[in-house]
């Protein structure tokens, strides 16, 4: 199975203000619920991230639901991490464990592996770290052909903790059960 490869360290393991530096920002109006107050001013924010990858295409993530643009900023960044972390993968994903690559880890991978190695793995989805959490373990995933019993020792976790971390974002779930399907595996429920 093919997938977009990000070059370097994943966008998701980027700061805020790096990843708003690389992304295009477009605000507008938007109709909709809300009363006659609503976005009467250009408060949607739209972030537009070019991966880099022909096949891929730009990457759009949007938030028109708040009334004020530093809010609707916030959240199109927060979507687009979540996006970037389900469609692109990464060459750091590729580590020794799972694979014959001498493929170094940036030191923000190897810090957020090292924080969560061993912990339940239950993020709140407003958690900044989360989509850099599943962005590893998608990644790992992908080397290990879906098989979370492959990379659970890894993580020094259980295979289900890290099956509900991909369950916890539907998204993520499709990926890996694509991901599976590739390698003739039955789906994770």
């Amino acid at each position: 199975m093919s997938l977009p490869i990000a070059e370097g360290v994943h966008p998701c393991l980027w700061t805020a203000e790096q990843l708003e530096k690389r992304c295009q920002l477009r605000t507008q109006s938007r109709s909709g619920p809300g009363g006659q107050h609503r976005n009467r001013t250009a408060s949607g924010a739209f972030l537009t991230f070019d991966s880099g990858v022909a096949e891929m295409g730009p990457i759009t993530a949007e938030a028109t639901e708040q009334r004020q643009q530093g809010r609707n900023r916030s959240m199109a960044l927060a979507r687009m991490r979540y996006l970037l972390a389900v469609t692109l993968r990464s060459d750091s994903s590729l580590h020794p464990e799972l694979n014959d690559s001498d493929v170094v880890s940036s030191e923000a991978e190897s810090e957020l592996r090292d924080r969560y190695r061993g912990s339940p793995m239950k993020l709140n989805e407003d958690n900044v770290a989360k989509p850099g959490l599943l962005t590893l373990v998608l990644n790992d995933l992908w080397c290990a052909g879906g098989q979370p019993s492959l990379i659970a020792p890894h993580w020094k976790t259980s295979t289900s903790k890290l099956v509900n971390l991909a369950r916890s974002h539907a998204p993520a779930l499709r990926l890996v059960n694509q991901i599976r399907k590739h390698h003739s595996r039955p789906p994770l429920r």
